[in-house]
């Protein structure tokens, strides 16, 4: 597998000119473009690509992206990335910014907090044609200042322009959220039916506490995304859903069982009932037993 650590490096093996910035540059391919067989690499860089396909698909990580539209995809540096006999439908372009470029921008710290790189799986942000208009003209309007004179300004605007197409891409993603809804099927119902499921027998007990990542996977969605859709649909995190469910759970036991504190956690999946007690005082502001002993009187 080909790891670039230049951009350089990439522009040629993909058979592009050279970039007119050693650390930022922007492709672009044309309609009826194609990249056959697989091309699997790795880079110490960022890439944000919009692209249509007619067939072939582009993995990361191990997974598709979907491209049944106009689609964005986020990767972030050193993860695993595939193109698979790609053959584009319309113009696209792939803008490459290495972790160097942003070194003391604010943009060095704000990316890692788009938690659109980690989404990993089919879920690319899908443009509709107004905001696939606001994404090429940002595209645009840095490709102008690439190419322009470079003064003591241009990598400022330059990432003025990024900052602005990342922003615009967080507040799409949260429309798709919305929009996207009825397709995902009420991801918070289903989320909560696995958890009902996963408590109703004895699987909590001898596998211990569901974790984010399990249940993600059962739901074909990287962790990440069902996150940030879950804190869409409910304002709460997988983990806090996770915890409140553990909580209910708890409740139910103390109130309605002899079992101890030590079985409870055990029970629920607790590998450690200082963990569970911690948890539960945090959530509800007692301990179990005064909990317990608060509902009894």
């Amino acid at each position: 597998m080909n790891h670039f650590e230049s951009i350089s490096a990439f522009n040629q093996a993909t058979g592009m000119k050279p970039p007119e910035h050693p650390m930022f540059s922007i492709l672009s391919a044309n309609k009826d473009d194609y990249w056959a067989g697989d091309f699997e690499f790795m880079a110490d860089f960022y890439i944000i690509g919009f692209k249509k396909l007619v067939s072939g698909s582009v993995l990361y990580g191990k997974t598709k992206y979907d491209h049944d539209l106009g689609t964005m995809s986020f990767f972030k540096p050193r993860q695993k990335v595939t193109f698979k006999d790609v053959h584009l439908e319309e113009a696209c372009f792939l803008i490459l910014v290495h972790e160097d470029y942003l070194s003391g921008s604010v943009l060095h710290n704000e990316i890692k907090k788009y938690h659109y790189f980690d989404y990993d799986i089919n879920e690319a942000l899908h443009l509709s044609p107004s905001e696939e208009e606001t994404i090429w003209t940002l595209m645009q309007n840095m490709n102008k200042e690439l190419h322009n004179n470079t003064d003591a300004f241009s990598q400022t605007i330059i990432l003025s322009h990024l900052g602005t197409l990342l922003k615009y891409a967080e507040r799409f993603y949260k429309r798709q959220f919305i929009n996207r809804a009825e397709i995902t099927g009420a991801i918070a119902t289903r989320f909560n039916e696995m958890l009902a499921a996963y408590f109703a027998g004895d699987e909590a007990h001898k596998s211990g506490l569901p974790t984010v990542s399990a249940l993600a996977e059962k739901l074909h969605l990287s962790p990440r995304y069902l996150s940030d859709l879950l804190r869409q649909e409910t304002g709460k995190t997988a983990l806090e859903l996770i915890h409140l469910y553990l909580i209910a759970e708890a409740k139910n036991l103390l109130k309605g069982t002899g079992l101890n504190i030590n079985e409870i956690s055990s029970v629920l999946g607790f590998e450690n009932p200082n963990y569970f007690s911690r948890l539960f005082k945090r959530t509800v502001g007692l301990t179990p037993h005064v909990f317990r002993q608060q509902s009894l009187n």
